[in-house]
């Protein structure tokens, strides 16, 4: 009658068990899972206690789960045993296939290790394979079926018949302990796949602020933002741009989509522009407006990326500096320009000079024009020998391509042309200002500044001395060129000027001196002083003999 119980029996107890495998794959969470497992074989496996201890990141096995005894699952439950000790636990006892089991008889109760563990004192067993209190049977778990990947051990106690499990409860044991690791295996993925999208979700809301954080600022920036192209045959092309810009430049958007910024650069300001480094970069320029006009601004360049191996922006930032260069410009021109008559000043007058000449003299670098020949080969202007410059052919040296100047030679007037320094001395101006005073002086000054100006050439320089001492840069004349202009200039300035009413005038003797390499601008200046002197005294004789 026994034997024909036994297959009623594991038909009973495989119902039992694929009903405990059926809840693994119900549960909902991880912890649901671990807490099924246990159930699951004090349900359908026979046993009165069930424990899971679960591998945790750093190697050690915490109990996890606990089914059969509130006592005991309030006492051990969350404790951690090393996983020194349970490898050890697992290398004693008897080998049941994958199974470990411990007799009370090993002498495991008086092991000095951490093994949280549940047990009570009991009687001898009164026949062979009868179970006792202190006997332990575990079960590993593996994620991939091999010792080196522990997922974690089920440890059962106390079967419902009182005896040790025989095959078939020792194969149900290890088909369960197989199935609970992939049910637990799967839990923990889509726990982990759970907080993936958890923190994705958060982070494309991150970056969905940061985004409409971004547009926001882009947009309603109170100064220009422009986005960029960035390499490629399309490199610096603009594909978006903020109202501000549009406004600044008097252009909609979908017409600033057109261009680039080099497209809008002043002509003067392209090789700032080109200059500028493209990360990073700052520069100083002028843009064009629609109504034509230009306006200063401020760049400022920084990359951004579409993704983290996306394509990559220009993101530029565009600052209306118009009013502060003004300001600049305006102490600039202060700085070098006289505050009466606008006209440059001694300090302007010597940086234009002093740019104009070189440290070499007229003998050092005096060329026949075979020698330029050998140098450059052919030169454009045939005439070079008579112009007053030579051109230092030595490549690569401190003068390459500096234009030497080279003063005429009057005593001979072979034709040579040069830079003609003017220096004017108004004849009569101190008695002017003694009879009417500093403010009919400085009308003076003011109308012969006007009429110094309206009598010389485009690119020539008037500038105020001091005083009533003007002087006239004029490039590329010859010697009767510059007696001619300086008797122009004389005879614009005797005419009567006309101040609050009345008339006065004033004369002009002018010194006629020349800019030549070697020379310093002081030189040159004072040579033409003198020479005006000169002319002064003799102008004067002339008049007391006329006397």
């Amino acid at each position: 009658m026994e034997a024909e119980s036994e297959p009623y029996v594991r038909l009973a107890t495989m119902r039992q068990l694929h009903q405990a495998v059926a809840d693994l794959n119900t549960a909902r969470s991880l912890a649901d899972t671990l807490q099924t497992v246990a159930d699951g074989i004090v349900n359908g496996l026979g046993y009165e206690l069930a424990c899971v201890n679960l591998v945790r990141a750093d190697g050690d096995l915490v109990v996890a789960a606990f089914a059969g005894n509130t006592a005991a699952e309030a006492l051990i439950t969350g404790r951690v045993g090393s996983r020194t000790s349970w490898e050890r636990r697992l290398s004693m006892g008897q080998t049941w296939d994958e199974l470990r089991f411990i007799p009370h008889t090993d002498g495991w109760v008086l092991l000095d290790d951490d093994v949280p563990q549940w047990h009570t004192d009991g009687p001898e067993p009164r026949f062979e394979d009868e179970w006792h209190p202190q006997d332990r049977l575990y079960a590993p778990m593996y994620a991939s079926g091999g010792d080196a990947d522990l997922l974690g051990v089920i440890s059962v106690d106390r079967p419902r018949n009182g005896r040790r499990p025989g095959a078939w409860g020792r194969e149900a044991l290890q088909m369960y302990a197989s199935q609970a690791a992939i049910a637990i295996s799967n839990a923990r993925l889509r726990a982990n796949m759970q907080r993936a999208l958890v923190r994705l979700e958060r982070e494309q809301q991150a970056l969905r602020a940061s985004e409409e954080s971004f547009r926001q600022a882009f947009e309603y920036a109170p100064s220009g933002m422009a986005i960029a192209e960035m390499g490629g045959d399309q490199h610096g092309r603009l594909l978006r741009t903020n109202d501000a810009l549009c406004r600044l430049l008097g252009r909609p958007a979908s017409v600033l989509r057109r261009y680039s910024f080099a497209d809008l650069v002043h002509p003067e300001d392209i090789g700032t522009l080109l200059r500028t480094s493209a990360e990073g970069g700052r520069a100083e320029l002028r843009l064009g407006r629609r109504d034509g006009t230009y306006l200063w601004v401020s760049l400022r360049n920084s990359v951004v990326a579409d993704t983290a191996d996306g394509p990559r922006f220009l993101l530029t930032h565009v600052e209306d500096i118009e009013e502060r260069k003004r300001h600049e410009l305006h102490l600039a021109h202060r700085a070098s320009h006289d505050a009466l008559t606008g006209l440059p000043n001694s300090a302007e007058l010597r940086s234009r000079l002093s740019a104009r000449l070189c440290d070499r003299p007229n003998a050092a670098v005096t060329t026949p024009v075979e020698a330029l020949d050998a140098a450059y080969g052919d030169i454009d202007d045939p005439d070079a020998r008579t112009h007053g410059y030579e051109v230092d052919p030595a490549p690569g040296g401190p003068y390459d391509h500096h234009v030497h100047s080279v003063a005429p030679d009057t005593e001979r007037d072979d034709g040579a042309k040069g830079l003609a320094v003017l220096f004017c001395d108004l004849d009569g101006f101190k008695s002017i200002n003694d009879r009417f005073g500093h403010h009919t002086g400085d009308a003076v000054l003011i109308e012969v500044a006007r009429r110094l100006t309206t009598c010389v050439r485009d690119g020539d320089t008037v500038a105020r001395l001091g005083g009533d001492e003007f002087v006239v840069l004029a490039d590329g004349l010859g010697d009767a060129d510059a007696a001619d202009l300086a008797v122009r200039l004389r005879n614009a300035i005797i005419p009567p000027i006309r101040v609050d009413g009345r008339a006065v005038r004033v004369g002009a003797s002018f010194g006629i001196g020349w800019a030549a390499c070697g020379m310093t601008a002081e030189e040159v200046l004072r040579s033409a002083d003198q020479r005006m002197y000169v002319e002064k005294r003799s102008r004067s004789k002339v008049h007391r003999r006329a006397g």
